[in-house]
């Protein structure tokens, strides 16, 4: 029996198809960051299937949002990602096979970026998921009504967004990886062997270029009774609290970290010590004014500081200036203390620990 010719040429161009998906499979594949990932996976999908418009919608409150905030990411891609709630994409996408439209486009307003509203004559939006869930969408758009007509068959784009969701859980489990290899598990700032790499480049820069450098040593006043009292649940969310208010009130040139515990440390390049006093001055401000609430009582978190400065006598190298800082810091926690805790004991014990 005869194979109708209309046949053939079906099949033949789905297998033309997927060779093309399965190139792009290959091609993405070994992409461990998330930058590049996107990248090559829209430009290769607009290449090699003449699209002219593609882009990925993302759920904010997913887990792929979160990492890629996280990691800075977001930013990075923010010409070719719309943002939206789960709600809103629930209300659009509402299974997770492929969805394909040519009319009533104004439902899919939320899920386009603004500067396609006027150029799209139809719509196909796959979703895409992460370890079971569904993160957002790899969404392709055309001038031409007829390009993703609703009957037109989706396995082909049904198994694209499953490749694009294994690739993706592979990139995403390495910059997990990266991720805790450079930030505090907890708060997600900088951890201590980054912060003294970082602080090592701007003491450098700032001997070569001649300017300014100040290093802020934090301390949580009473941490140990908040634990104690409280328990470490509510004694993490204060830790939190801290390093969102460290960092709200950053400029985008300065350093935060968490050294150990309860200690903080802020690197401010080009930055006095009567600015670096400036800064903390608005930090402890905010702390006071949004008291973290355990749901029985709100705990005011108070810090003691201390500053140092490259251009204070005695600063030869970074070691100098995170001992003049943390010795300083532990004077103003001695003045606030009764004679019991003399400030000469406190520092003694801190010096010890900097030395290991």
């Amino acid at each position: 029996m005869e194979i109708p010719k209309a046949l053939l040429d079906r099949l033949k161009k789905n297998e033309e198809i997927a060779r093309k998906f399965n190139e792009i499979e290959v091609s993405i594949l070994s992409i461990l960051d998330f930058h590049n990932f996107f990248d090559r996976l829209l430009t290769e999908i607009s290449d090699k299937f003449f699209i002219p418009h593609i882009w990925v919608a993302m759920i904010s409150e997913g887990r792929l949002a979160r990492q890629l905030e996280a990691n800075h990411d977001s930013r990075e891609l923010a010409s070719s990602m719309v943002n939206v709630s789960q709600q809103v994409f629930s209300s659009i996408v509402k299974t997770s096979k492929p969805l394909l439209a040519n009319t009533g486009l104004s439902a899919y307003k939320k899920i386009i970026p603004q500067t396609l509203d006027q150029d799209i004559g139809s719509i196909s939006i796959a979703p895409i998921s992460l370890d079971g869930e569904i993160v957002g969408s790899i969404n392709q758009a055309d001038p031409d009504p007829k390009r993703f007509e609703p009957g037109i068959d989706t396995s082909l784009l049904e198994q694209l967004a499953l490749k694009v969701s294994l690739c993706l859980s592979n990139v995403t489990a390495h910059e997990q990886l990266k991720y805790l290899a450079f930030h505090d598990p907890l708060t997600g700032l900088l951890n201590r062997g980054v912060m003294k790499r970082v602080l090592e480049r701007e003491f450098s820069r700032a001997k070569r270029y001649g300017t300014d450098l100040s290093l802020i040593f934090l301390d949580l006043d009473d941490f140990k009774a908040i634990n104690d009292t409280a328990g470490h649940d509510i004694g993490d969310r204060v830790l939190c609290a801290v390093a969102e208010a460290l960092t709200v009130h950053q400029r985008q040139s300065d350093i935060v970290a968490r050294f150990a515990g309860d200690e903080f440390i802020v690197i401010l390049p080009s930055t006095n010590t009567s600015q670096a006093e400036y800064y903390l001055h608005r930090v402890k401000h905010y702390l006071d004014t949004t008291p973290l609430n355990d749901g029985k009582k709100d705990h005011v978190i108070r810090l003691s500081h201390g500053i140092s400065n490259i251009l204070d006598a005695g600063i030869k190298d970074t070691r100098d200036m995170l001992k003049i800082a943390d010795k300083r810091m532990y004077q103003a926690k001695a003045m606030k203390k009764t004679p019991s805790h003399p400030a000469t004991r406190a520092t003694s014990t801190k010096d010890r620990r900097l030395n290991r």
